[in-house]
């Protein structure tokens, strides 16, 4: 079994299937997301595939959105 964690290289992670946003542009500046099988969630640069790969668990993928949802973050861009 594969011990998940932060930072650790996406390669490591074999089952995961990566998927990105349909709003991504086709340049390669996507961020790729994979449910994993203890329930968590990995997150990776597209532009980096093997790069490293940060881990989330449910809940805090769901505060995120919450508030990307909410425009907490409208000002970072």
């Amino acid at each position: 079994m594969t011990n998940i964690q932060n930072g650790m290289p996406a390669q490591q992670l074999p089952n995961a299937v990566w998927r990105k946003s349909r709003h991504s542009g086709a340049v390669g500046n996507c961020v790729e997301l994979a449910p994993l099988v203890d329930g968590g969630i990995a997150v990776r640069n597209s532009r980096y595939p093997e790069g490293p790969a940060l881990v989330y668990s449910r809940d805090e993928i769901a505060a995120f959105l919450h508030g990307a949802k909410d425009g907490e973050f409208d000002d970072l861009v």
